[in-house]
């Protein structure tokens, strides 16, 4: 990495596990990869972060310091579980910059790894900078309160043009907890967010009276769930937070180098297509951008990428549905269990040249591959989805010629052809 990944953790409301959540992260990414440097500062002056990791004399330098101008390369100090941590400050003034300051220091600073930075329970000076800097927003919600309290937050990364970084994070939730009968508190939190439009992980991180009691012991030492709390669901769920936050920083920073022109494929997008290009074919997980491929677009999330022709083979050579043509088009419907459903359902559907319906097929859980790789392309878990719809082409294409304005267009045409074909025919 040239500069640090960037994680901050915000949210306006107090009491949403946001600290336990930066200090906890710090962790298990430095846990699952060890030779990964993970490196942690606060803008609140609670000091937890310091009584988690403080090993030894007291560091010379703060976050108080940072924010004078000095590197945080300088400032940052080898802590316990062997992650870095940057001193904690009593007082902090903002500095008379602007909030964006702290991003152009970041993206000199010769940190290396991932840096997380813990907020206040405010929108001030700190947050916004944090906001601005950061590759990646997690905003902890456990209630309607917070979660309409991140409206403000986002507005800040839109306006950057920014908005696809920030993702809700259902937090310090009770499992058991319903609203009624058959809908469960963090299942209304993750509907509600997404009705909403914002992007939101399938991970909850639960309400556990015993990782609540690592932070008010005798002692002044804040323990870890990996070290106190194994034996509890949270350990299980931050396992899987960081290894999605491993997943996002190795797709933001991975930089793409192919002798066969797709350096220039990626150079000819705009910016918002470069952000939602998947740069590995989803099954075998190798670079797609140097060879002709079969494009994919997931209607959803917005994601798209190519997948190798060998590859993609594969995939339909597990369907039932008779492919002859190169001009006929696969779509994917997923119908997840939103907030009461039993489970998900997978279907292929098969479209000829003129955007007709031909035949339909549901793939049930035998269909190996094809479970393996949509994931990758919707970017969560099939079971996590709750209405998804991704279309592949048939036609093997160079990415080069495919993500051209005239070849574009009418994918984009086909596309909206499609979804309005399943819409009619009360498939999608």
């Amino acid at each position: 990495m040239k500069r640090p990944f960037v994680i901050a953790v915000a949210s306006e409301k107090g009491g949403v596990g946001k600290t336990t959540i930066a200090t906890n992260l710090a962790v298990y990414l430095k846990a699952l990869q060890e030779d990964l440097p993970v490196t942690i500062a606060s803008f609140d002056n609670h000091f937890s972060v310091d009584q988690m990791f403080a090993l030894g004399p007291q560091p010379g330098g703060s976050v108080a310091n940072l924010l004078e101008g000095r590197p945080i390369e300088e400032l940052a100090t080898l802590g316990q579980y062997g992650v870095q941590y940057v001193a904690s400050s009593q007082r902090l003034q903002p500095p008379s910059h602007d909030p964006g300051w702290l991003r152009q220091r970041m993206s000199a600073s010769t940190l290396d790894g991932i840096l997380i930075l813990d907020t206040r329970p405010i929108l001030d000076w700190f947050t916004e900078a944090a906001l601005l800097t950061a590759d990646l927003v997690l905003v902890p919600v456990k209630d309607r309160a917070a979660l309409i309290n991140a409206g403000s937050l986002k507005k800040i990364m839109a306006d950057a043009g920014r908005a696809e970084k920030l993702w809700l994070l259902p937090s310090l939730v009770d499992a058991r907890a319903r609203l009624n009968a058959e809908v469960r508190v963090h299942e209304f939190l993750i509907y509600g967010a997404r009705e909403r439009d914002y992007q939101v992980l399938d991970i909850c991180i639960s309400k556990s009276p015993k990782v609540e009691g690592l932070a008010s012991g005798f002692s002044s030492r804040i323990w870890p769930v990996l070290t106190h709390a194994r034996n509890t669901s949270v350990h299980g769920q931050f396992k899987k937070l960081a290894e999605f936050v491993l997943s996002s920083s190795a797709a933001e920073t991975f930089e793409y180098r192919n002798r066969s022109g797709g350096e220039g494929v990626l150079e000819g997008l705009p910016a918002a297509w470069r952000r939602k290009l998947i740069l590995e074919c989803p099954l075998c997980c190798q670079q797609s951008l140097h060879t002709d491929g079969h494009f994919f677009f997931d209607l959803s999330s917005r994601r798209r990428g190519f997948i190798h022709t060998g590859c993609c083979d594969q995939l339909f050579a597990e369907l039932e549905l008779d492919v002859m043509s190169p001009e006929e088009i696969l779509a994917l419907t997923i119908e997840g269990p939103g907030l009461v459903g039993p489970e998900s359902r997978l279907t292929a559907h098969l479209f000829d040249a003129d955007e007709n319906l031909v035949a339909s097929e549901e793939l049930g859980e035998g269909k190996g591959r094809l479970h393996k790789t949509l994931p990758m392309m919707i970017g969560r878990p099939i079971d996590a989805s709750y209405r998804e719809l991704v279309i592949i082409n048939r036609q093997a294409i160079s990415p080069a010629e495919q993500m051209g304005d005239d070849l574009y267009r009418r994918f984009a045409c086909r596309r909206r052809k499609i979804a309005r074909e399943l819409r009619l025919a009360g498939l999608f």
